[in-house]
């Protein structure tokens, strides 16, 4: 549970770092689950001819860095949502019981709780984070789930229709991140905050000069912990400069009954004092939703998710 404190500093600055919010057995069969999703994964590469190195040899890290070289991708069959480019019929993600649990685990819907209430929403605005070493990455690497995340405010990347909701993001670590791995750092929330004017560049980030880099506050965290944003937080994340991987969840609730920013894709009720019944409490249902999702979606006009555009004024 947060203190009066905690609350009051998410509150005026809109940031909090909380350790060790994740239940050890959940972190544990998040590892596992993922593990036991590369190997499939991996060894269907291998069988193709799209990687070259046995499955037998590498360890969880090897095989991540292994399809990354050979320009296999392995963040979408490993993402827990579902792309904001073309979706078509087969376009992977992963939803497994632990994810499940993770999503739903009770200290973290606590946590939320205290923040915007008893009636939360599992926003569909969430994605996994697999960060190689930098000096491992393509010259020309952009993706944010990839490389270092620019600066922006999770309002911003969300549509219009969030502007007014209620919404809390929550940034697991599942390996310690540290300054050297590329953890968060936060620019403190003002009095008044605002949306900044954000740019369509390598990525959806704030116009330049609307971001005091140089008064950056790093946010390092140990595995099974957590960073908690209000929306209009602006944060990025800093590069990786280790040998190893950076592994993280980001995911979002918002109040019952308020606008997601992404209505195309599914969410469900997490938590609700008021009509418990109403929570998905089955990780299956919670996967059936997002393969419907998927298969109306394949057959639709495409859903554009970013609402900046890279000739405006302030992006020149």
């Amino acid at each position: 549970m947060l203190s009066l404190d905690q609350i009051k500093q998410f509150e005026t600055e809109g940031y909090l770092v909380v350790p060790d919010i994740l239940p050890s057995d959940t972190l544990a069969a998040v590892r596992a689950e993922y593990s036991a999703l590369l190997d499939g994964l991996y060894n269907g590469w291998f069988d193709a001819g799209l990687v070259s190195t046995a499955p037998d040899t590498l360890d969880f890290w090897g095989k991540l860095l292994s399809a990354y070289e050979a320009g296999v991708d392995y963040f979408q069959p490993m993402d827990i949502s579902l792309p904001g480019d073309r979706i078509h019929a087969d376009t992977p993600f992963h939803i497994g019981p632990a994810v499940f649990d993770m999503l739903t685990a009770g200290p973290l819907l606590h946590v939320v709780e205290q923040l915007i209430g008893p009636e939360l929403i599992s926003n569909p605005i969430q994605h996994v984070r697999l960060k190689p070493p930098a000096t491992r990455l393509d010259s020309d690497e952009i993706r944010a789930h990839i490389t270092a995340t620019d600066w922006h405010q999770d309002r911003a990347v969300a549509l219009e229709e969030a502007d007014q909701t209620d919404m809390v993001t929550v940034w697991i670590a599942i390996t310690d991140a540290t300054v050297e791995n590329g953890c968060l750092q936060v620019q403190p929330q003002v009095k008044d905050q605002d949306i900044f004017p954000h740019c369509a560049r390598t990525q959806t980030g704030i116009a330049d000069g609307f971001v005091n880099e140089a008064g950056a506050i790093p946010l390092p965290v140990k595995a099974g912990g957590a960073v908690l944003f209000h929306p209009l937080t602006p944060h990025a994340s800093l590069s990786n400069v280790t040998d190893g991987f950076r592994w993280s969840f980001d995911i979002r609730f918002n109040a019952t009954g308020q606008p997601t920013g992404r209505s195309h894709f599914p969410d469900f009720v997490a938590r609700s004092l008021s009509n418990p019944e109403t929570e998905i409490r089955d990780w299956k249902a919670c996967k059936r939703q997002w393969e419907e999702a998927r298969a109306r979606l394949a057959h639709a006009p495409h859903i554009e998710i970013h609402r900046w555009s890279s000739d405006a004024p302030y992006c020149a």
